[in-house]
């Protein structure tokens, strides 16, 4: 029994996919594997190529930099442990780990959606008031911008994440999901919870939606922009500069908010196909992310090049020519 919470529960257990047959863990844990996998290197990749290019020392790669190190965080605080039910048939997870890795979960999602807030800020400010761009995003800027998003995602998720710490729970303790979150836990807490709910719930949309409207309206001031600039050649590229932020916000947005309109309009799904779209939405991104950087963003590709080139023996690259 908790003494600090007065509850039986001392641990939690993670279901994954309820629905899941035995004979499938071993498929389901290699792809979650090969997941994990694929954005720890790719994540990595970035970051190694940040540390060796100078050239690459601009904001808005600072900004890149800042997703990709919440996305190496965030696949390595959720991944691991659902790997391992499957791998090694332990679901189990301590009481305050679960709180923990809940914490983290939330407090990565918050700090995504502020670094986005500053990718459609580059943006407008690059596009709309490109005289001054180099005035009001110097890397100094970006810093503290940064640093003001990682403190206040910290602060805020914190708050709802000590209150539902505090909550007694002292029944059921299995947890429908492949991760701790906010939601999953809670239910199971032995009292009323609509007190704590509500503050998590304007928490979570303030979050969300503050953030969201500026990209939404940033977006729009860019295509007014845009439409004025005289010549199609130049629309197309002032609209390509956007066109990788725009496809990792997407990512980020989109399914989030088909999740939620299909709650309230009343289309259910079962256990396992809502934890199915928010695996994908939750762990698809941070793996793809980074190779939408390498193909749109002309710095890092050209950055990836080199570094192979570098990477690659000199006799192995004269065999290739002389060939």
């Amino acid at each position: 029994m908790s003494e600090r919470n007065g509850s039986r529960v001392t641990e939690f257990i993670l279901t994954g996919f309820p629905g899941l047959h035995p004979e499938y863990y071993g498929l389901v844990s290699a792809v979650l594997f090969f997941v994990y996998l694929m954005t720890v290197i790719a994540n990595a990749g970035v970051l190694f190529l940040f540390a060796t290019n100078c050239c690459l020392h601009k904001p808005v790669y600072y900004i890149i930099l800042n997703l990709a190190v919440s996305d190496l965080l965030f696949s390595t605080t959720t991944l691991p442990k659902i790997i391992s039910r499957y791998w090694f048939k332990s679901g189990v997870i301590s009481f305050t780990g679960c709180f923990v890795q809940m914490y983290f979960v939330h407090y990565i999602g918050s700090l995504n959606s502020f670094v986005f807030f500053l990718m459609a800020f580059d943006r407008y400010c690059a596009i709309c008031h490109p005289l001054k761009y180099t005035v009001v995003l110097k890397n100094v800027n970006i810093h503290i911008l940064s640093s003001t998003a990682w403190i206040i995602s910290g602060a805020l998720t914190l708050t709802f994440t000590i209150s539902a710490y505090s909550l007694p729970y002292c029944g059921p303790n299995v947890i429908n999901h492949c991760f701790c979150d906010q939601t999953g836990i809670t239910v199971l807490a032995c009292t009323d919870r609509t007190p704590y709910a509500f503050p998590a719930i304007v928490i979570g949309m303030i979050v969300l939606l503050v953030p969201l409207a500026f990209i939404v309206f940033s977006y729009c001031a860019i295509l007014i922009a845009v439409s004025k600039i005289a010549g199609l050649q130049n629309c197309i590229k002032s609209l390509s500069t956007c066109s990788t932020q725009l496809i990792i916000i997407s990512l980020y947005y989109l399914p989030r908010c088909f999740v939620y309109l299909t709650g309230n309009i009343g289309i259910t799904f079962s256990a396992d196909a809502r934890i199915v779209i928010i695996m994908l939405y939750s762990l698809g991104p941070p793996m793809v992310n980074p190779l939408i950087y390498c193909l749109r963003a002309k710095d890092i590709r050209e950055c990836l090049w080199k570094q192979f080139y570098r990477t690659v023996p000199h006799k192995a690259q004269i065999t290739i020519i002389s060939k």
